[in-house]
């Protein structure tokens, strides 16, 4: 059997993959600079090469994961999980953990420890998570796995690159074309150049040749080209770790590590959907393990397995595009070549990359899951729908200069059910797969285990997993305790009695005709 360490479909894939892990990292860059105050030499010298040893570590594991898995098998068809930096994490340890650390003690370097004890406790969770994972798969339907990825797909991923392409026409729509081209059409172009490798050159190309990018700046300024090594942090947590901070944020830590395991279980399903069957414990363990080493590092942000499995196996990518992106983003991460690539590759020329990752995440929901469970896909959207919207309105309102804080819910009563809005969008993840589950055991009238994930979903809501909220300063966040969502309590155990009662009522029908 025939599995090379690198096929030319590998260099799509690793385009499409680098820019998704770029973006993350422009983001913390951005964030940690500009919101919580961190100076270059914290960034650029601990936190990114922290990132960048968990990063390259994962991504050879997941490389040799597959082609263990095609040797198994015999198969030569077999593409790696892809891995990075964990988005959701990112945004939430940034804006509710470190950035309120950093407004009480205006110390950079103390909401830097802080985030550092925060990604240290999601690994250990995603580890422990290891342990129950294909448990959790075996009894939640695969149309409750894979519709909520594709909400997660159709929003966060395909909407906002769509957005991102047809702001900018003129440099991004040509790019796009060769994109579709290529993986719709199964055109193989001449020389067999990859078509993102292309989109890439002609993006770049129009770019500077229209005036987009700034030609009249250096991209050696600001002292980028330094080598900064990884180095053992782990030691800065110490003091922080019983400190009123960790009290105090634990409530956002522990569930965003659920939260990771559970969306981690989701990508190995739809890998496992397109043909790849992956051990979940050794997945899940690895993906707890980078978050760990990444804290131990410096680092305060986890790694994930990430979305997308199914769109860079129907590029064609296999184990190589993984080794390549984590060596990339090792050498950007260690060298501060980031800041270089951003000032003369702009980031339309190869986002059409994942639009398309997009679009076949979403199709895969569809197609991988059996014809009459379709409505219970469909179900599974509105979550993240509702999530992505309420990203799109907090986003709205701080450009004009407030925020749902200073406005209040009442604000929008008469235009927009934004109460309904945040409560759908709180926990959305679990929600989804609760609604989707539910919705797959009606149709299968099994009405006993639509009954028990009623009940788990009214468990879920009492303590604050889901649909609990508070509206901050800093936007809104998840309110935990006992009754925190005591209305969708009562709401998820209506649907128990009403399917209980189902359960009863076909059982005594089907004696009645048997008598």
């Amino acid at each position: 059997m025939n599995y090379p360490l690198f096929v030319k479909r590998d260099i799509d894939g690793f385009f499409g993959l680098a820019i998704d892990n770029l973006i993350q990292l422009m983001l913390i860059v951005s964030f940690c600079k500009v919101l919580c105050g961190m100076p270059d030499e914290l960034i650029f010298g601990v936190i990114l090469p922290g990132a960048a040893i968990s990063i390259l570590l994962g991504n050879i594991f997941y490389s040799w994961q597959a082609r263990r898995l095609a040797i198994k098998t015999g198969r030569n068809d077999v593409t790696a999980l892809p891995y990075g930096i964990n988005t959701v994490s990112l945004f939430a340890f940034i804006f509710f953990i470190m950035l309120p650390v950093y407004q009480d003690t205006k110390d950079p370097y103390i909401a830097w420890k802080v985030g550092m004890i925060a990604c240290f406790i999601s690994g250990v969770i995603e580890m422990l998570g290891a342990l129950i994972g294909e448990s959790l798969r075996r009894i939640t339907p695969r149309a409750a796995l894979l519709s909520t990825l594709a909400g997660i797909a159709i929003t966060f991923i395909s909407m906002d690159f769509a957005f991102k392409i047809f702001e900018k026409p003129i440099i991004a729509l040509f790019p796009l074309a060769f994109i579709l081209v290529q993986y719709f059409s199964k055109v193989r172009f001449p020389l067999g150049l990859p078509g993102g490798l292309i989109a890439v050159v002609v993006g770049t190309g129009l770019a500077w040749i229209t005036g987009y990018m700034d030609g009249g700046s250096t991209v050696t300024e600001g002292g980028v080209f330094h080598f900064s090594p990884p180095h053992f942090s782990g030691g800065s947590m110490i003091d922080f770790i019983q400190s009123k901070y960790m009290l105090q944020y634990i409530s956002i830590i522990i569930p965003m590590g659920v939260f990771n395991v559970v969306g981690s279980l989701q990508n190995i399903e739809s890998a496992e959907a397109a043909g790849d069957k992956y051990n979940t414990f050794s997945s899940l363990l690895t993906n707890g393990i980078g978050s760990v080493v990444a804290s131990l590092f410096g680092s305060c942000f986890p790694t994930t397995i990430y979305i997308g499995h199914p769109g860079w196996k129907a590029i064609g990518a296999k184990g190589g595009y993984s080794i390549l992106n984590g060596i990339f983003i090792t050498i950007i991460c260690l060298t501060g070549l980031i800041t270089v690539i951003l000032k003369v590759v702009p980031l339309e020329a190869g986002i059409g990359i994942l639009l398309w990752i997009g679009i076949v995440i979403v199709a895969q929901a569809f197609q991988e899951t059996p014809k009459h469970h379709a409505m219970a896909v469909a179900m599974g959207l509105f979550p993240a729908i509702a999530a992505w919207g309420l990203l799109m309105v907090e986003s709205t309102l701080r450009s004009a200069g407030t925020t749902l804080f200073i406005l209040g819910k009442e604000a929008f009563a008469n235009n927009l059910a934004i109460h309904g809005m945040i409560s759908l969008e709180r926990g959305f993840i679990f929600t989804s797969m609760i609604l989707a589950s539910i919705s797959v055991f009606l149709i299968e009238k099994k009405f006993l285990k639509a009954c028990m994930w009623s009940l788990g979903a009214a468990l879920l809501s009492y303590i604050g997993i889901i649909h609990a909220y508070e509206i901050t300063p800093n936007g809104v966040i998840s309110k935990f305790g006992y009754g925190m969502a005591s209305d969708f309590s009562i709401g998820y155990c209506s649907f128990a009695v009403l399917f209980i009662a189902m359960h009863f009522y076909l059982q005594g029908q089907r004696i009645k005709y048997k008598t």
